[in-house]
């Protein structure tokens, strides 16, 4: 018989990831691969150890929609992509995706956010 998992009985956390631009977004769905700000990862990489799933959903600012959503699959290093071109960006870390449509927020209206005023998630 298998033993379980280490994290079966901790939390499940998900995250909002935004994204400047789609190109973004495409990058991480054909590569596996996000990069986040360098004040995120702390958050992240805490919630990856300490938690039995991280899932991030992705929203590019502005589109009104979000983009799919993936599941955290490593821990956030020290390796930095030159993929998104930016240098205010931190470590790469493995994400594997498990929906990639454009979904738009007023399907979601009725989620609310206890830890940000009870306002809508999007």
């Amino acid at each position: 018989s298998k033993s379980p998992s280490p994290r079966q009985n901790m939390p499940v956390r998900y995250f909002i990831m935004k994204s400047s631009n789609l190109q973004n977004i495409d990058i991480s769905q054909q590569k596996g691969i996000w990069s986040t700000t360098s004040s995120n990862e702390g958050k992240l990489n805490q919630a990856f150890w300490e938690s039995s799933m991280v899932y991030l959903i992705f929203s590019v600012q502005g589109s009104g929609c979000f983009q799919g959503f993936a599941r955290m699959s490593s821990a956030i290093g020290c390796e930095k992509s030159q993929d998104w071109g930016s240098s205010g960006l931190g470590g790469v870390f493995k994400v594997e995706w498990i929906r990639k449509e454009s979904i738009p927020f007023q399907f979601a209206h009725h989620l609310l956010n206890p830890w940000n005023d009870s306002k809508k998630v999007q």
